[in-house]
């Protein structure tokens, strides 16, 4: 049996009209503004891949010129994204981002096959190697010539995600400040590369772009390529995990998008245009790194500037991922597909601490994974393939629920022309690497029967659901959380 609105709130409810709302209930506030909603953008999609993804496009391409396109057409491609999710979330305002919206669309099932993944997988393991990557940057400067122990970034990464996890846990505000902070910091670093490759072409530099549209333009190349160019702007669509908290998200998510989308991909594209100017082919080629690369060819001695700028860059993609991670859970458990210590918020503070503790301690066990960018590789496609499901939900919810308010309605050529990128990008690779796409498939339906036996047919020990429940109340009594509005209404119904 589930415990009683009673049990649930024993011990709190003399402290929640300290910090309610006007109605005297607990719920997540609205404090994140359109400045915010832009670093959280900017800040997720830009974080290691600039300083890294171009050496993978160029390596498919061979050719400047492509290269460069690649750039733009990944830009274009992510903001068409992007426009989509702009109407989803302006009429599904929810947040949850893909999890939410296929929920809507298609049912219980498919949403949580989404939530299964992302739980199981791909939040924890993008989360630790973001983390990984910041801690093998911010001790490089102390390691010039050879890498830092594997030891001490993996340590690193874990006061990286600690940190942030308890910031997080203790104010939204302080969380945002950081995005902001680190999102202008990354952006102060990519505007440094930019100009002083206008400095290096305004005098004279430009050589690597004599014959800039001889390379491989071959079917696999051009799918690799962008591949590569599309990783570098992965998380265009994490502000939608968080509209709950965006304030007026019928006018900022929209703005935020129009906002950050542009000013990625012009920055982005310049990005790679300054690296151009001092990077031979072979350089391009060989670096491992090559904005370090270019730091090193351009500022000399000062070089070690670069890793260090990497490094904030990666920390706010790591407190970016870790925010919208929490309230992907928090709003998993509130439509009971987690259990309800996820739904918990901290009293005072308006956080979901338990959510927040989980993602951090799934990320410190994938730093024992010995190879956890193996894992990642896994869940490229079904990354992609969520995406299009929340798109043609999308179409669907068009066809089904016609009145449904929609504030921002896009070209219907849009959504399909997206769709059908995406599905390139999900059937592309199976022919390559069927293991991939097999292993893939198998974890995500291995959610099927926990969804029956768990959520469906809600089979539980007694045994099991006493322990369950007394852990709730634990955790409500020592860590002052509490059940939000919308979750003590769920409960008060069953």
């Amino acid at each position: 049996m589930k415990p009683s609105n009673s049990q649930l709130s024993n011990g709190t409810s003399n402290n929640i009209q300290e910090v309610s709302d006007d109605n005297g209930k607990v719920k997540l506030q609205r404090k994140i503004t359109l400045l915010n909603g832009v670093a959280i953008i900017i800040g997720t999609i830009i974080g290691s891949g600039i300083f890294i993804s171009p050496t993978g496009v160029f390596r498919s391409t061979e050719s400047v010129g492509v290269s460069i396109i690649v750039w733009c057409l990944s830009g274009l491609f992510s903001t068409l994204g992007a426009l989509c999710y702009a109407e989803l979330g302006t009429s599904i305002t929810r947040s949850g981002g893909d999890y939410a919206y296929i929920y809507v669309a298609f049912g219980p099932l498919a949403g949580f096959l989404r939530l299964w993944v992302a739980l199981l997988i791909i939040r924890p393991t993008t989360q630790t190697i973001v983390a990984l990557t910041f801690a093998q940057y911010a001790a490089k400067p102390f390691f010039p010539v050879c890498d830092p122990p594997e030891s001490a970034a993996r340590l690193l990464a874990a006061a990286c995600l600690c940190l942030l996890t308890a910031i997080n846990c203790l104010s939204v505000r302080w969380a945002m400040r950081i995005q902001s902070v680190f999102t202008f910091a990354k952006l102060f670093a990519l505007v440094g590369i930019i100009l002083i490759g206008i400095y290096y072409m305004g005098a004279g530099e430009v050589k690597n772009f004599d014959n800039a549209f001889e390379g491989k333009f071959g079917p696999i190349d051009l799918a690799l390529a962008f591949y590569s160019g599309l990783f570098a702007f992965g998380g265009w669509n994490y502000l939608n995990f968080v509209t709950e908290e965006l304030q007026d998200p019928y006018k900022n998510l929209p703005r935020a998008i129009w906002i950050a989308l542009p000013t990625v991909t012009i920055v982005y594209v310049l990005a790679n245009v300054a690296y151009f100017s001092m990077l031979s082919k072979s350089e391009m080629l060989s670096s491992a790194a090559v904005a370090v690369t270019f730091g090193s060819k351009t500022i000399g001695s000062l070089y070690w500037v670069v890793p260090i700028f990497v490094a904030l860059s990666t920390f706010g993609g790591v407190n970016g991922i870790l925010f919208t991670s929490a309230r992907l859970f928090l709003i998993g458990a509130q439509e009971g597909h987690l259990p309800q210590a996820f739904s918990l918020i901290h009293i005072r503070r308006m956080t979901p601490i338990p959510s927040l503790l989980f993602t951090c301690a799934a990320s410190l066990l994938m730093l024992f994974v010995s190879d956890i960018f193996e894992l990642i590789n896994y869940f490229s496609q079904i990354l992609w393939f969520s995406v299009a499901a929340s798109i043609a939900g999308m179409l669907w919810l068009r066809y089904k629920q016609p009145n449904l308010p929609r504030p921002i309605k896009v070209n219907l050529i849009i959504p399909i022309l997206f769709i059908v990128c995406c599905l390139f990008l999900v059937l592309f690779p199976i022919p390559y690497s069927p293991k991939n796409s097999l292993i893939c498939l198998a974890i995500t339906l291995s959610g099927i029967p926990v969804y029956y036996v768990f959520i469906k047919w809600d089979i539980k020990l007694l045994r099991t659901c006493a322990y369950t429940n007394r852990i709730t109340e634990f955790l409500q009594r020592a860590m002052e959380v509490t059940f939000s509005e919308e979750m003590e209404g769920k409960l008060s119904d069953k």
